[in-house]
């Protein structure tokens, strides 16, 4: 069972927590990775890691179907917003090479990454969400503060808070294809979600995300408020998933409000694994056909993450060129 993490860059403990479940489990099996430079951090610590081009690019999927069937790959992980929609119209392509790919589909993930679309399917579905407005429908003397951020963006790149109408005016001239939606208080909550091949949610972990750095959470702790727990069956009712997804969410009038859908691991999915959910070993369970009972609320509650930087320091003349081709590997960690 060996396993592909796309994107990996700075993901290091994600890589390491699906080395970790492959020994739990007593499967043998390599994680690879791709990246699109051979200096990023995970490619350290990966089995076999490739360059691949940017997932925009039109070779991109090709390349990783090569790699597919070079590294003989059963379970492939996308990471990032902007490879969801090609997985998700993808997943029939890898499952002939022997790949479960675990991603959601190409529907869903067009509907998460549209911040717009995601708001007015959940208003539909009578879910608690941020009210979200397009610039040409913002009332001409709106409520301050609001919250403005690129309708289709991830990192928090290009999201500002709002504090009066002379912000407002130059946000929104600034912002690529904003969307503008009320301000929620703090505190703000991430809820990791698992669901299985047929959208079922297996698990369902609410995080208070306690500091936020550069739009990670650095420090935080897991939470067992069943409103939190609920609100994310309810996305599980009205938008169909498979694999990890996470839901954001801020409090407005003491009860949680969503007001983001990301169709992927979240950047603190290590503090879920550390409190007993095991998104990892469940997934490679999930690409072996065995059986994943659901688990909700079997975590536990209380465990907090702290996170620091560290540094890999490694020796230029062993660093190979960047290449595209599968059968050149960038690196390989015995």
């Amino acid at each position: 069972m060996n396993v592909l993490i796309t994107a990996a860059s700075r993901r290091v403990p994600l890589v390491q927590a699906f080395n970790n479940a492959l020994v739990s489990l007593g499967v043998p099996g390599r994680v690879v990775v791709t990246d699109v430079n051979p200096l990023s951090p995970a490619v350290q610590v990966a089995d076999r890691a490739y360059r691949v081009p940017l997932a925009h690019d039109p070779e991109y999927l090709a390349e990783l179907l090569k790699i597919c069937e070079s590294e003989r790959i059963g379970l492939a992980v996308p990471t990032i917003d902007d490879e969801a929609e090609l997985f998700g119209a993808a997943r029939e392509r890898f499952a002939e090479l022997g790949t479960l790919a675990a991603c959601s589909s190409q529907s869903t993930a067009a509907l998460c990454n549209d911040k717009y679309a995601t708001w007015r399917h959940l208003a539909a579905a009578g879910i608690p969400a941020a009210r979200t407005y397009l610039p040409k429908d913002l009332a001409s003397k709106p409520p301050f503060p609001l919250f403005i951020k690129p309708r289709i963006g991830r990192g928090a790149v290009g999201a500002h808070r709002i504090r009066n109408k002379r912000e407002l005016d130059f946000f929104v001239r600034y912002v690529d294809k904003p969307v503008i939606q009320e301000y929620l208080e703090s505190p703000e909550y991430t809820i990791d979600v698992l669901c299985d091949l047929n959208g079922r949610p297996v698990h369902i972990v609410p995080r208070e995300r306690v500091v936020i750095r550069a739009g990670v959470m650095d420090r935080g702790r897991t939470v067992k408020w069943p409103a939190l727990i609920e609100l994310a069956e309810q996305v599980c009712q009205a938008i169909p998933f498979v694999g990890a997804f996470n839901i954001q969410c801020r409090l407005r009038e003491g009860w949680p409000a969503i007001f983001e859908i990301n169709p992927r691991f979240s950047g603190g999915i290590p503090l879920t694994i550390a409190a007993g959910a095991d998104f990892p070993k469940l997934l490679i369970k999930m690409a072996l056909g065995i059986p994943v009972p659901p688990a909700i609320g079997d975590f536990k509650e209380g465990t907090w993450m702290t996170s620091y930087e560290t540094s890999f320091f490694l020796d230029e003349t062993s660093l190979r060129l960047p290449v595209c081709e599968p059968r050149a590997r960038m690196g390989e960690v015995a």
